[in-house]
């Protein structure tokens, strides 16, 4: 069933609990450059404070959705529509239980 919120046209996100997620869609999701900046934004602003287009990334609408999907799939983001802004939260506690460390490393930033 499609979940629609508000007046917005467009479906709720789904999202995959990191409890589902093979250990290669974990890696694949965080081998991506643009998505390791989105997951180090995301990680140092607050929870539901930072829309989909407040990222400073060289990419177009579209890309972007792209990787937000992939990190949706990875149990790696949530997102939620309010009105006519999709916000977002890093699922770290969710995430780091289901791979200890592994978010530890990518948000350290000296690779």
């Amino acid at each position: 069933m499609v979940q629609r919120t508000g007046s917005s046209h467009r479906a709720a996100p789904e999202h995959t609990h990191p409890d589902d997620v093979p250990v290669q869609t974990a890696l694949a999701a965080l081998a991506d450059p643009v998505r390791i900046a989105l997951v180090r934004e995301l990680a140092s602003s607050a929870d539901w404070s930072r829309s989909c287009g407040s990222f400073d990334v060289p990419v177009g609408k579209a890309a972007l959705s792209h990787h937000f999907a992939v990190l949706r799939g990875a149990g790696l983001v949530e997102q939620r529509d309010e009105g006519p802004r999709r916000v977002n939260r890093l699922r770290k506690e969710e995430f780091d239980a289901r791979f200890p460390g592994l978010l530890d490393l990518v948000l350290r930033g000296d690779q």
